[in-house]
């Protein structure tokens, strides 16, 4: 299967949830009414795009159909797509890897969303494109992270830093930068703590790991990645809001995509915070986490026909 009918097959709970529960509200309406874009919100808002994005993009709706004299409530559904590729853009969004040598990724986010199993996925990811890679386990307050980024080392073919449990995190973080330099490694990724994101001492660890990577070597790291689990709708926006302010997040891993009704947070995280998404999780497979095209990801969900060719393998 080519990763674009991965990608479509993914969203398959969200288009039920908003794409064709969109093309359901506008079939047979003989004209576009205050009723029908009341009934158009409340589907985004239910698809989890969130209320200020959801009422941006009727307003836009209502600004397009306006200009281009728009009376087919049947034609609202591409001018939605179109309002939806808007909001995500067509920036670059590939993860800042390719400047020095090693470029340290920090990778962020609360228990439980797949942080590790996101590390082990994006680890193979830069290997499979010829780079070498080196994993830091600095969540040292949990004995199963450490272990479980190990097994994801082990399966990966890559080398893990590792300290005992209850070691200093950043201390973890310099071991790891240190041997990447001595070893001579493309890319080194730093596994942190992800107890609540509410506890304000997680957030001062972090900003510590985040000091000592960038006094030894300024710069550093080239990328601060939060992984969010898109299951968890506008609650991953609160958590998203207080990483940016501690550690300065530049970009989001969205992972379990596949599993949730509610992919409209894609918008909510672009929208609402203005951090792009650089990778989707799309399923459990080692090959399941990809750069974010935004193009791509709104075709997807708007694709109906199984029978598509493919666009992307």
């Amino acid at each position: 299967m080519g990763f674009f009918s991965k990608l479509k097959e993914s969203l398959n709970k969200t288009r039920k949830n908003f794409v064709e529960k969109i093309e359901t509200i506008v079939t047979g309406r003989k004209a576009i009414d205050e009723s029908l874009y009341e009934e158009l919100e409340e589907t985004l808002i239910q698809a989890d795009v969130g209320i200020d994005t959801a009422v941006e993009l009727i307003e836009h709706l209502r600004d397009e159909v306006k200009k281009r004299r728009v009376s087919d409530p049947g034609e609202l559904v591409p001018l939605l797509k179109e309002q939806m590729q808007s909001i995500l853009g067509e920036e670059e969004t590939s993860l800042n890897v390719n400047g020095d040598r090693p470029a340290v990724v920090m990778v962020v986010g609360v228990n439980g969303v797949g942080k590790t199993t996101t590390i082990g996925k994006l680890a193979h990811f830069f290997k499979e494109d010829g780079r070498s890679v080196l994993l830091g386990a600095a969540d040292t307050f949990r004995a199963a992270a450490i272990d479980q980024l190990e097994i994801w080392g082990n399966r990966v073919g890559v080398p893990v830093i590792r300290h005992s449990e209850g070691s200093d995190p950043a201390a973890v973080a310099y071991d790891s930068l240190q041997a990447a330099r001595a070893r001579k490694i493309d890319v080194v990724i730093i596994d942190t703590a992800g107890r609540l994101h509410t506890k304000s001492n997680l957030m001062d660890e972090l900003k510590k790991v985040r000091r000592v990577l960038d006094r030894e070597m300024p710069g550093a790291p080239h990328e601060v990645l939060l992984v969010v689990d898109a299951t968890t709708g506008q609650n991953a926006i609160s958590q998203a809001r207080l990483f940016k302010e501690a550690v300065g997040v530049t970009g989001v891993a969205l992972t379990k995509l596949d599993g949730t009704a509610k992919g409209g947070v894609v918008l909510a995280v672009k929208k609402s915070l203005d951090i792009p998404i650089k990778l989707i999780g799309i399923g459990e497979g080692i090959d399941d986490l990809r750069p974010f095209n935004a193009r791509e990801f709104v075709d997807a969900l708007f694709e109906r026909d199984t029978k598509s060719t493919e666009q992307a393998s």
